[in-house]
């Protein structure tokens, strides 16, 4: 089916102020620093003459949208960002309809339909992603010289310690919650092998296996939104992911005082 061209003409800043808030939000929980959301929104904009200022928070974005050849077209509105769930496939798909857009000069109809597609695509499974995350731990564990026994210790931590807070996040626990919980979980299980000095270096199971909970999204793109002067944004995101790490910290704490190791 032949693509839909953009014919010039008025655009209500309403609707295309819609559209953005609706990408950049989405773009933001899936897992965007601020740079990308403003080359993706800006090549739409520049294909249909607005001038934007945009404003992202990590809970929400404000925008102001601007018509260049009318300026008693414009509005500013606010959106909030829905959960945060990371998902880079996202972020491409979003790139290339920007780049299709402003190369062949496509139309906001277009770009409505194309983006619905986009947002109704479904990342990958929990149990997959439980498959993923044990297995990466595991490999981490035998890189820091624990052995077969040890890095099957932390495949199943890791993998029971993700599926316990998928659990939780669906009963809609508030996510540092969630993510203690794993930390204990987790802990729990790499520290029974612990105190049954299950493999050779237990110690490595215990400190790998709650590698999969740390926020590295959020913490590298509160350094590229820093380098880019978003300062507000990189605050944000950076103490976003210091209380992930506090989470961890306390449920991992709690665990190894309960079980009695003191010498971790």
């Amino acid at each position: 089916m032949a693509e839909e061209r953009y014919i010039k003409e008025k655009i209500p800043a309403q609707r295309f102020a819609d559209l953005i808030l609706d990408i950049g939000t989405f773009l933001l929980a899936s897992g965007a620093h601020c740079g990308r959301l403003n080359s993706n929104i800006g090549r739409l904009a520049s294909t249909w003459e607005f001038d934007i200022n945009m404003n992202p928070t990590f809970k929400g974005l404000l925008v102001t949208v601007k018509d260049k050849n009318d300026p008693a077209n414009s509005i500013t509105c606010y959106k909030t960002s829905p959960s945060h769930n990371v998902h880079l496939a996202i972020l491409t798909a979003v790139s290339h309809m920007s780049w299709k857009v402003q190369e062949e000069n496509l139309s906001i109809s277009y770009v409505e339909k194309e983006f619905a597609k986009i947002k109704s695509q479904q990342n990958y499974s929990d149990l997959v992603v439980a498959v993923a995350v044990g297995f990466s731990c595991a490999g981490l564990c035998l890189f820091s010289a624990g052995d077969e026994k040890n890095a099957l210790l932390t495949f199943i931590a890791a993998f029971i310690g993700y599926m316990v807070r998928v659990f939780f996040s669906k009963k809609n626990f508030n996510p540092m919650i969630c993510i203690s919980i794993a930390a204990f979980i987790t802990t729990l299980i790499t520290g029974a092998g612990r105190l049954y000095n299950f493999g050779e270096h237990p110690e490595a199971a215990m400190a790998t296996a709650v590698l999969y909970l740390i926020p590295g999204v959020p913490l590298i793109n509160c350094v590229i939104d820093l380098i880019e002067g978003y300062l507000s944004s990189a605050i944000n995101r950076a103490l976003f992911g210091g209380f992930i790490l506090l989470c961890i910290a306390a449920g991992m704490t709690l665990c190894i005082t309960l079980l009695g190791i003191n010498n971790f």
